[in-house]
Protein backbone atom coordinates (compact mmCIF):
# COMPACT_ATOMS: atom_id res chain seq x y z
CA UNK A 1 0.00 0.00 0.00
CA UNK A 2 2.91 2.37 0.69
CA UNK A 3 4.06 2.28 -2.93
CA UNK A 4 0.44 2.70 -4.06
CA UNK A 5 -0.14 5.90 -2.10
CA UNK A 6 3.20 7.31 -3.24
CA UNK A 7 2.15 6.67 -6.83
CA UNK A 8 -1.20 8.40 -6.28
CA UNK A 9 0.48 11.40 -4.65
CA UNK A 10 2.86 11.69 -7.58
CA UNK A 11 0.00 11.42 -10.11
CA UNK A 12 -2.09 14.07 -8.34
CA UNK A 13 0.83 16.48 -8.14
CA UNK A 14 1.74 15.96 -11.82
CA UNK A 15 -1.83 16.54 -13.01
CA UNK A 16 -2.19 19.67 -10.89
CA UNK A 17 1.03 21.08 -12.32
CA UNK A 18 0.30 20.15 -15.93
CA UNK A 19 -3.46 20.62 -16.27
CA UNK A 20 -4.76 22.85 -13.47
CA UNK A 21 -2.33 25.57 -12.44
CA UNK A 22 -1.43 26.68 -16.02
CA UNK A 23 -5.17 27.38 -16.47
CA UNK A 24 -5.67 29.19 -13.15
CA UNK A 25 -7.45 32.51 -13.88
CA UNK A 26 -7.27 31.80 -17.61
CA UNK A 27 -10.28 29.58 -18.40
CA UNK A 28 -13.88 30.34 -19.25
CA UNK A 29 -16.51 28.89 -16.96
CA UNK A 30 -19.60 26.93 -17.93
CA UNK A 31 -22.54 25.58 -15.97
CA UNK A 32 -23.85 22.04 -15.75
CA UNK A 33 -27.55 21.14 -15.68
CA UNK A 34 -27.59 21.38 -11.86
CA UNK A 35 -26.17 24.92 -12.00
CA UNK A 36 -22.69 24.06 -10.74
CA UNK A 37 -19.61 25.40 -12.49
CA UNK A 38 -17.06 23.52 -14.54
CA UNK A 39 -14.14 24.54 -16.74
CA UNK A 40 -11.75 23.14 -19.31
CA UNK A 41 -9.34 22.58 -16.44
CA UNK A 42 -11.83 20.30 -14.64
CA UNK A 43 -12.26 18.15 -17.74
CA UNK A 44 -8.55 18.01 -18.60
CA UNK A 45 -7.56 17.16 -15.03
CA UNK A 46 -10.24 14.49 -14.76
CA UNK A 47 -9.15 12.77 -17.98
CA UNK A 48 -5.47 12.89 -17.01
CA UNK A 49 -6.14 11.57 -13.51
CA UNK A 50 -8.36 8.77 -14.77
CA UNK A 51 -5.63 7.58 -17.15
CA UNK A 52 -2.91 7.68 -14.48
CA UNK A 53 -5.02 6.04 -11.78
CA UNK A 54 -6.01 3.13 -14.01
CA UNK A 55 -2.32 2.48 -14.60
CA UNK A 56 -1.64 2.52 -10.85
CA UNK A 57 -4.58 0.24 -9.98
CA UNK A 58 -6.90 -1.10 -12.71
CA UNK A 59 -10.25 -0.17 -11.18
CA UNK A 60 -13.22 1.83 -12.51
CA UNK A 61 -13.04 5.60 -12.08
CA UNK A 62 -16.02 7.61 -10.80
CA UNK A 63 -15.49 11.34 -11.24
CA UNK A 64 -17.46 14.52 -10.64
CA UNK A 65 -17.65 15.68 -14.25
CA UNK A 66 -19.23 12.43 -15.47
CA UNK A 67 -22.96 12.23 -16.10
CA UNK A 68 -25.17 10.87 -13.32
CA UNK A 69 -25.69 7.73 -15.41
CA UNK A 70 -21.95 7.20 -15.85
CA UNK A 71 -21.35 7.73 -12.13
CA UNK A 72 -24.00 5.17 -11.19
CA UNK A 73 -22.54 2.70 -13.68
CA UNK A 74 -19.02 3.11 -12.33
CA UNK A 75 -20.23 2.76 -8.73
CA UNK A 76 -21.94 -0.54 -9.49
CA UNK A 77 -18.87 -1.80 -11.36
CA UNK A 78 -16.46 -0.85 -8.58
CA UNK A 79 -17.56 -2.83 -5.54
CA UNK A 80 -14.17 -4.53 -5.20
CA UNK A 81 -12.18 -1.44 -6.19
CA UNK A 82 -13.15 2.07 -7.27
CA UNK A 83 -11.32 5.34 -7.80
CA UNK A 84 -13.38 8.38 -6.75
CA UNK A 85 -12.10 11.66 -8.20
CA UNK A 86 -12.88 15.35 -7.83
CA UNK A 87 -10.51 17.02 -10.32
CA UNK A 88 -11.07 20.52 -8.93
CA UNK A 89 -13.07 20.96 -5.76
CA UNK A 90 -13.83 24.65 -5.37
CA UNK A 91 -14.24 25.51 -9.06
CA UNK A 92 -15.96 28.81 -8.21
CA UNK A 93 -12.88 29.80 -6.22
CA UNK A 94 -10.63 28.60 -9.05
CA UNK A 95 -12.30 30.76 -11.72
CA UNK A 96 -12.53 33.82 -9.47
CA UNK A 97 -8.91 33.74 -8.37
CA UNK A 98 -9.53 32.66 -4.78
CA UNK A 99 -6.60 30.43 -3.77
CA UNK A 100 -8.67 27.74 -2.06
CA UNK A 101 -9.33 24.68 -4.21
CA UNK A 102 -8.05 21.13 -4.33
CA UNK A 103 -7.69 17.85 -6.19
CA UNK A 104 -9.22 14.87 -4.39
CA UNK A 105 -8.69 11.14 -5.04
CA UNK A 106 -9.94 8.19 -3.02
CA UNK A 107 -9.59 4.46 -3.56
CA UNK A 108 -12.67 2.65 -2.28
CA UNK A 109 -13.31 -1.02 -1.59
CA UNK A 110 -16.78 -2.42 -0.95
CA UNK A 111 -18.15 1.09 -0.63
CA UNK A 112 -15.63 2.36 1.93
CA UNK A 113 -12.52 4.48 1.44
CA UNK A 114 -9.19 2.75 2.03
CA UNK A 115 -6.89 5.47 0.63
CA UNK A 116 -7.33 9.21 0.30
CA UNK A 117 -5.23 12.01 -1.19
CA UNK A 118 -6.18 15.70 -1.27
CA UNK A 119 -3.83 18.30 -2.74
CA UNK A 120 -3.95 22.08 -2.52
CA UNK A 121 -1.80 23.14 -5.51
CA UNK A 122 -1.58 26.78 -4.39
CA UNK A 123 -0.11 26.10 -0.96
CA UNK A 124 1.48 22.79 -2.04
CA UNK A 125 -0.18 21.03 0.90
CA UNK A 126 -0.63 17.31 0.29
CA UNK A 127 -2.95 15.52 2.71
CA UNK A 128 -3.12 11.74 2.59
CA UNK A 129 -4.21 8.70 4.56
CA UNK A 130 -4.48 4.94 4.35
CA UNK A 131 -6.98 2.91 6.32
CA UNK A 132 -5.37 1.95 9.62
CA UNK A 133 -2.09 3.78 8.93
CA UNK A 134 -2.75 7.36 10.06
CA UNK A 135 -3.14 10.65 8.19
CA UNK A 136 -0.42 13.05 7.10
CA UNK A 137 0.22 16.54 5.74
CA UNK A 138 3.45 16.73 3.72
CA UNK A 139 4.91 13.92 5.82
CA UNK A 140 3.83 15.30 9.21
CA UNK A 141 1.33 13.18 11.09
CA UNK A 142 -2.09 14.75 11.70
CA UNK A 143 -3.45 16.37 13.72
CA UNK A 144 -0.97 19.24 13.89
CA UNK A 145 -3.04 21.30 16.34
CA UNK A 146 -4.23 19.32 19.37
CA UNK A 147 -5.12 22.19 21.70
CA UNK A 148 -7.82 21.48 24.29
CA UNK A 149 -11.03 23.48 23.78
CA UNK A 150 -14.66 23.44 24.78
CA UNK A 151 -17.34 23.90 22.12
CA UNK A 152 -17.87 27.59 22.91
CA UNK A 153 -14.17 28.23 22.17
CA UNK A 154 -14.15 26.47 18.80
CA UNK A 155 -13.45 27.56 15.24
CA UNK A 156 -16.28 26.15 13.09
CA UNK A 157 -16.74 25.54 9.40
CA UNK A 158 -20.41 25.60 8.36
CA UNK A 159 -21.96 25.52 4.89
CA UNK A 160 -25.26 27.36 5.34
CA UNK A 161 -26.57 26.78 1.82
CA UNK A 162 -27.64 23.19 2.40
CA UNK A 163 -29.02 23.16 5.94
CA UNK A 164 -32.54 23.93 7.10
CA UNK A 165 -33.60 27.54 7.62
CA UNK A 166 -34.44 26.80 11.24
CA UNK A 167 -31.01 25.36 12.00
CA UNK A 168 -29.27 28.18 10.12
CA UNK A 169 -31.13 30.81 12.14
CA UNK A 170 -30.09 29.21 15.43
CA UNK A 171 -26.46 28.89 14.33
CA UNK A 172 -26.43 32.60 13.45
CA UNK A 173 -28.50 33.82 16.40
CA UNK A 174 -27.08 31.70 19.21
CA UNK A 175 -23.92 30.05 17.88
CA UNK A 176 -22.35 27.46 20.19
CA UNK A 177 -18.85 28.18 18.82
CA UNK A 178 -16.51 31.15 19.01
CA UNK A 179 -15.82 31.87 15.33
CA UNK A 180 -16.99 30.75 11.90
CA UNK A 181 -15.42 30.30 8.45
CA UNK A 182 -16.52 28.83 5.13
CA UNK A 183 -14.20 28.96 2.14
CA UNK A 184 -16.06 26.91 -0.46
CA UNK A 185 -14.11 23.67 -0.97
CA UNK A 186 -15.47 20.70 0.95
CA UNK A 187 -12.45 18.45 0.48
CA UNK A 188 -10.13 20.99 2.09
CA UNK A 189 -12.60 21.62 4.90
CA UNK A 190 -12.29 17.96 5.89
CA UNK A 191 -8.51 18.33 5.87
CA UNK A 192 -8.58 21.50 7.93
CA UNK A 193 -10.59 19.70 10.61
CA UNK A 194 -8.13 16.79 10.48
CA UNK A 195 -5.23 19.22 10.94
CA UNK A 196 -6.95 21.04 13.82
CA UNK A 197 -7.37 24.32 11.92
CA UNK A 198 -11.13 23.91 12.23
CA UNK A 199 -12.52 22.29 15.37
CA UNK A 200 -16.03 21.40 14.21
CA UNK A 201 -17.70 21.08 10.81
CA UNK A 202 -21.24 21.04 9.39
CA UNK A 203 -22.36 20.50 5.82
CA UNK A 204 -25.92 19.80 4.71
CA UNK A 205 -25.28 17.68 1.64
CA UNK A 206 -22.07 16.43 0.02
CA UNK A 207 -21.56 14.28 -3.05
CA UNK A 208 -19.46 11.12 -2.90
CA UNK A 209 -16.37 12.84 -4.34
CA UNK A 210 -16.67 15.58 -1.69
CA UNK A 211 -16.32 13.20 1.25
CA UNK A 212 -14.66 10.01 -0.04
CA UNK A 213 -11.05 11.07 0.62
CA UNK A 214 -11.61 13.70 3.31
CA UNK A 215 -13.64 11.50 5.64
CA UNK A 216 -10.84 8.91 5.71
CA UNK A 217 -8.21 11.59 6.35
CA UNK A 218 -10.23 12.95 9.27
CA UNK A 219 -10.91 9.50 10.69
CA UNK A 220 -7.24 8.50 10.50
CA UNK A 221 -6.32 11.79 12.23
CA UNK A 222 -8.52 10.85 15.20
CA UNK A 223 -11.60 12.84 14.24
CA UNK A 224 -15.19 11.64 14.17
CA UNK A 225 -18.18 12.13 11.90
CA UNK A 226 -21.82 11.26 11.45
CA UNK A 227 -24.69 12.73 9.44
CA UNK A 228 -27.67 14.78 10.53
CA UNK A 229 -29.82 11.66 10.18
CA UNK A 230 -27.57 8.78 11.17
CA UNK A 231 -24.87 8.04 13.73
CA UNK A 232 -23.30 5.77 11.12
CA UNK A 233 -21.92 8.25 8.58
CA UNK A 234 -21.67 5.57 5.88
CA UNK A 235 -25.31 4.55 6.25
CA UNK A 236 -26.66 7.87 4.93
CA UNK A 237 -27.56 8.70 1.32
CA UNK A 238 -24.60 7.87 -0.92
CA UNK A 239 -25.12 10.73 -3.38
CA UNK A 240 -26.05 13.56 -0.99
CA UNK A 241 -24.77 13.01 2.52
CA UNK A 242 -24.85 15.55 5.36
CA UNK A 243 -21.84 15.90 7.64
CA UNK A 244 -21.40 16.55 11.34
CA UNK A 245 -17.71 16.26 12.21
CA UNK A 246 -15.11 17.33 14.75
CA UNK A 247 -11.40 16.89 15.29
CA UNK A 248 -11.74 14.82 18.48
CA UNK A 249 -14.43 12.73 20.22
CA UNK A 250 -15.15 15.22 23.01
CA UNK A 251 -15.94 18.08 20.65
CA UNK A 252 -17.79 15.72 18.31
CA UNK A 253 -20.27 14.59 20.95
CA UNK A 254 -20.91 18.16 22.15
CA UNK A 255 -21.35 19.45 18.58
CA UNK A 256 -23.60 16.57 17.52
CA UNK A 257 -25.79 16.95 20.62
CA UNK A 258 -26.24 20.69 20.03
CA UNK A 259 -27.11 20.24 16.36
CA UNK A 260 -29.43 17.26 16.74
CA UNK A 261 -31.47 19.17 19.35
CA UNK A 262 -32.06 22.04 16.92
CA UNK A 263 -32.36 20.63 13.40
Amino acid sequence: MESLIKSVIRAVREVAQAEIMPRYLQVAQQRKADGSLYTEADIAAQEALAAKLRQIHPSPVLAEEMSREQQAEQWLAGDSGLWCVDPIDGTSNFVNGLPYFAVSVALMNKGRSVLGVIYDPVSHEMYYAEKGAGAYLNGERLPINESEKELHQCMASVDFKRISTNLARQLVGTPPYSSLRNYGASTLEWCYVAAGRFDVYLHGGQRLWDYAAGSLILEEAGGMMCSLKSDDFWADDLWKRSVIAARNPTLFHAWKTWLRARQ
